[in-house]
């Protein structure tokens, strides 16, 4: 057993079973494993263990296993262990505390506590297998009126984004995750008719003929930003804001920034990539407005333009300023949402639950009589297809997954994105992890989850007697509460279950 007093997690290595081939030794980038030299016996420190499970999936003989070490110190409803551990943390190094993924702060998920709406017997339901069922949906600002041709065909209709079901990947950098890993997504994208987002790291030169399915996105840094890589793309995100640090700007440390990652950002190679917190030509709705033209003047008004926020407290007045400064889409980024790299008490305490976020937003678009001009899509927390639907029920257009994603190549959710030591081969620029992940096999996989959900979707609605997706977007009778307040129902507009 290794076990240290600091140490997070408890290390067991059954003896009886350990037969000290060293698998773990080799699979380990935090070092927990090691070869004690004087007994030819693999011994661990526990101290230096994240959680990743590598080493107990793949010892050959299930001699390992990981759990949270037991408390070391006295435990309140005030002050927990964590706490404590984080306070001596910062006594001695004197800074913030980094993590990375999405929050796992004890918060309430209003999408666990909606339940959705089924058929019965005066409106009956409809089986998906045997009948047909429309998830396909359309990104981008429609006409307040469809024009047609003389063929019938519609004519003078802004540039759209066609998705195959309501799903998109969420913008994730090329830097802060390994190349295998975007293009796993990539290609998983363009099989499902759907589409992968860059983040603020540019778009290596192996990724340009993944094009049609790819969001170019503009952040504060405007890290490889240039005239191919705005036109490579099928769509562009002027990033302002994320879920997980909202008004915090990026930070991706020189240590993973090697050749490629260096010339994709056109930055030095070694150097920090330092996005700052605002847009330094960004300081009103106006300057938005002008950044979101000089965009289109430069694609030729070819490609929707979104712009992407935080959830927080003003987002619908936000959002609406967005609608009328002339973007398509507007992106909207959950408390939940995940980072490869974020100070912990901003990631912990700032935002928004995405659920009351979006719902405020399309309430104030529709109370405005603009929320047909324009697309809502949502991440930050969607961890299955039921969040997927409620999220539709509650006015999105469509949603971003992130977390999923990368659970599905293989994340453990360990939050050590920011070390670049991930283990899976995902959260990091080192080439002997990096090739751990296989990018046909994390391609298959992705793809995989997409069709799951699809399937799932379809379900779901034909439960609810729905044939379409577009009539369920927004529609929010088919929602229930369970165990909310008052104020609570009224921002989500529904109503209380048995109501």
């Amino acid at each position: 057993m290794g076990f240290s007093k600091k140490a997070k997690f408890k290390v067991e290595r059954d003896r009886d079973r350990c037969i000290d081939c060293g698998v773990c030794v080799r699979q380990c980038a935090n070092e927990v494993h090691y070869l004690d030299e004087e007994t030819k016996e693999v011994k661990c420190n526990a101290t230096a263990c994240v959680n990743c499970q590598r080493c107990v999936e793949l010892c050959p003989t299930g001699a390992l296993a990981i759990s949270v070490a037991p408390q070391q110190y006295t435990n309140s409803d005030s002050w927990s262990v964590d706490h404590m551990r984080a306070i001596q943390i910062q006594a001695e190094s004197g800074g913030i505390l980094l993590t990375g993924m999405g929050s796992d702060r004890v918060m309430p998920s209003y999408f666990d506590r909606m339940m959705l709406n089924a058929s019965q017997v005066t409106n009956p339901s409809i089986d998906p297998l045997r009948e047909p069922m429309e998830l396909r949906t359309f990104l981008g600002r429609k006409p307040p009126k469809l024009e047609l041709n003389a063929h019938g065909e519609p004519q003078n209709v802004p540039p759209q984004l066609e998705i195959e079901v309501p799903i998109m990947f969420s913008a994730m950098s090329f830097g802060s995750i390994s190349l295998n890993a975007i293009t796993s997504l990539a290609t998983a994208a363009t099989e499902e008719n759907t589409f992968y987002n860059t983040g603020e790291g540019g778009l290596h030169k192996d990724l340009f003929k993944y094009g049609k399915n790819t969001i170019t996105q503009v952040a504060s840094g405007r890290f490889g930003v240039n005239i191919d890589y705005l036109q490579a793309g099928a769509a562009i995100e002027i990033k302002i804001g994320q879920g997980a640090k909202p008004g915090i700007g990026g930070h991706l440390p020189g240590e993973k920034v090697g050749a490629d990652v260096a010339q994709t950002r056109m930055i030095p190679l070694g150097s920090d990539a330092i996005s700052p917190a605002p847009h330094h030509d960004i300081y009103s709705i106006e300057d938005l407005a002008q950044l979101i033209y000089s965009l289109k003047e430069a694609t030729e008004y070819m490609k929707p333009i979104s712009v992407k926020i935080a959830a927080v407290h003003n987002v619908a007045a936000i959002a609406s300023g967005i609608a009328r400064a002339g973007a398509d889409i507007i992106a909207i980024d959950g408390y939940r949402g995940g980072t490869g790299a974020t100070p912990l008490r901003t990631r912990d305490h700032v935002g928004l639950p995405i659920e009351l976020a979006l719902a405020a937003v399309d309430t104030r678009l529709r109370e405005e009589g603009i929320r047909q001009e324009i697309s809502l899509v949502v991440g930050g927390g969607i961890r299955h297809s039921a969040d997927v639907v409620k999220a539709i029920a509650l006015g999105a257009d469509a949603v971003y997954i992130g977390t999923a994603a990368l659970i599905a190549l293989g994340c453990h959710v360990c939050q050590k994105c920011y070390t670049g030591k991930c283990n899976w081969g995902i959260a990091t620029q080192t080439p002997t992890l990096v090739k751990r992940l296989n990018p046909e096999v994390g391609a298959r996989r992705a793809a995989n989850l997409l069709r799951a959900w699809k399937h799932e979707i379809k379900e779901m609605l034909g439960g609810m007697g729905i044939n379409a997706l577009e009539s369920l977007r927004g529609n929010r009778l088919m929602l229930r509460g369970v165990g909310m307040t008052d104020s609570e129902l009224r921002i989500l507009g529904i109503k209380a279950a048995g109501e």
